[in-house]
């Protein structure tokens, strides 16, 4: 919904698209293919964490069918939330696609709110469900930046 239906309305009934921002036709070029490449690379990643979730969490991103087992394989040995990374990701690339301003703001608010989310939130539900295991890998990986194999 967040990385398909809120900028299909920005689009509809907000400021509209303006592929390439205006810019020159070279430059106008290579931010759509830099868009759609990150669109891409945004969706590939977010379906590779819900079928991790599927495969080694044994459960769905849904809340009322939670992994029963911790995810730590794949992209979640690099960063703690790949999946998030993987839609903001398609927000950005939607903004440069289209050139629309309004998807950039909703990838910005996309961002904060789910940061605050998983402080809040989201990690300590993952501390009180998985306790050390959840600690440990905490403590290894960080939050949004990718780092070098753990």
């Amino acid at each position: 919904m967040v990385a398909v239906g809120l900028p299909a309305l920005i689009l509809l009934l907000g400021d509209g698209a303006d592929p390439g921002w205006g810019l020159p036709p070279v430059a106008a070029g290579a931010v759509i293919a830099l868009g759609g490449a990150l669109v891409a690379a945004g969706a590939a990643l977010w379906l590779w964490t819900v079928r991790l979730f599927a495969r080694v969490g044994e459960g769905t991103l849904a809340p009322w069918d939670p992994t029963r087992r911790m995810v730590a394989v794949g992209p979640y040995e690099r960063v703690r939330n790949p999946m998030i990374s993987g839609v903001f990701a398609v927000l950005v690339g939607e903004a440069l696609l289209f050139g629309s301003e309004a998807i950039a703001v909703l990838a910005a608010a996309f961002l904060v709110i789910n940061h605050l989310y998983f402080v809040a939130v989201e990690e300590p539900g993952l501390e009180r469900r998985f306790g050390a295991a959840y600690r440990d890998y905490r403590a290894q990986v960080p939050r949004w930046i990718p780092s070098p194999r753990r």
